[in-house]
């Protein structure tokens, strides 16, 4: 058998971890930043933070292309420095508006380098082990997101300090890079002549459906994730309980993700993906639903569970509907979709929690949710079902290599 932990999928995993970890360890508490530093409401806050998302989603439509075009390896190193470099502009940024300029344009190296490791992931894996592949770097976040925030609440708790903050994320974000400037990349034939510009090459159209599922899955999330800490320090009277609802959420989502890459190996991404968005409403309905730390921390093991099954399965269906030469496509499209339902979230999150509750703006995600759900039972699985042209291939391949 192939093997799936050679030395390229290593260290792109592992640059991974360290670019959210980078993220993670600042993110749930940039939202107290803006307030007790630049006195910022929610609303401005909502604003402030949505930027990164904006950018983000919008690097990632082109950056699919771009890394489908040009050397993988000197576009995910370029992306992957400039994404370190931003963290110095957080320490060196006086005021509000200057702070949001410079959050707003660090989307755009975060979302090419998402796109850009991912792609070379992809690459560094022998074809009849690509979703099982896929499926395990995933974890690889899921871990960040497990630490990251843990990390930052409690340094944040012990020194109060978020020079001292921006500063480690800094040096962890350069860690990365350098790892990642150790990647060998397999030759690809250059691309001759101009290929023509539309709207396909940027985005795949053929995974609108899943798309749409993709959005109505990252609102929810994106509205508890910017408004968690705040939320935890003013209804729950407990400012440590955001730490360990990401670190809850984390083992939720690394089970998911062992458990599900062998479902995957089998060829079973429809199963997973339906299990997944599943699970995840059950744990949104439960933060609301159940105000208390009960539903707090029971909400954070669903939406683990849920997400490490979805996430794999789908990006799998994304790539499944187009060809190998368009795999950066396939992975923009897949993140522009999470990023815009993630942007959503935060700015009507915000607005909503502002002129209401924040109950009200946790329900509006459990109906967007809700309403994503449906439409993957109703459209988008049958969508994936009708149009896929890779899976059959790639399932003759695991069957041929386990004879």
């Amino acid at each position: 058998m192939l093997k799936l932990w050679n030395s390229n999928y290593i260290k792109v995993w592992t640059a991974n971890f360290m670019l959210f970890f980078a993220f993670h360890l600042v993110v749930p508490l940039l939202p107290i930043y803006l307030n007790d530093v630049f006195n910022a409401g929610q609303s401005l806050t909502g604003v402030v933070l949505c930027g990164y998302t904006i950018t983000a989603l919008l690097a990632r439509l082109f950056s699919g292309y771009i890394v489908d075009c040009f050397p993988r390896k000197k576009v995910l190193v370029l992306c992957y420095a400039l994404f370190a470099l931003f963290f110095a502009g957080y320490l060196i940024a006086p005021t509000v508006l200057l702070f949001a300029i410079v959050r707003t344009l660090h989307g755009i190296p975060f979302g090419a380098t998402t796109v850009s490791n991912s792609t070379v992931m992809i690459d560094s894996l022998p074809s009849s082990r690509r979703t099982e592949g896929i499926g395990y770097y995933g974890i690889s976040n899921n871990i960040a997101m497990a630490i990251g925030p843990t990390c930052g609440i409690t340094l944040y708790h012990a020194t109060n300090n978020f020079t001292l903050l921006f500063s480690l994320s800094l040096a962890i974000a350069l860690l990365g890079l350098i790892i990642d400037s150790t990647v060998k990349c397999r030759y690809r034939t250059p691309v001759k002549g101009k290929m023509p510009v539309s709207l396909d090459r940027f985005f795949l159209i053929n995974a609108i459906p899943e798309s749409i599922t993709i959005v109505c899955m990252a609102f929810p999330f994106g509205i508890i994730s910017t408004y968690l800490a705040i939320y935890s320090r003013d209804i729950l009277n407990n400012s440590s309980a955001t730490g360990i609802w990401f670190a809850v959420l984390s083992l939720g989502l690394i089970m998911s993700r062992i458990v599900g890459a062998q479902s995957l190996k089998k060829g079973r991404i429809v199963q997973n993906a339906s299990f997944g968005v599943s699970v995840s409403l059950i744990g949104y309905f439960l933060f609301v639903a159940l105000p208390n730390e009960i539903g707090y921390y029971a909400s954070a093991v669903c939406v683990g569970l849920g997400n490490g099954h979805l996430w794999p399965a789908m990006q799998n269906m994304f790539i499944n509907l187009t060809d190998n030469s368009r795999r950066g496509t396939a992975n923009s499209t897949l993140l522009v979709a999470w990023d815009a339902g993630i942007g959503a979230g935060v700015i009507l999150g915000g607005v909503i929690s502002e002129n209401n509750a924040y109950s009200a703006a946790f329900w509006t995600g459990v109906a967007v949710n809700a309403i994503g759900v449906f439409y993957y039972w109703m459209i988008s699985k049958k969508h994936y079902l009708m149009n896929k042209i890779q899976a059959t291939t790639e399932l003759t391949e695991v069957a041929l290599n386990h004879k």
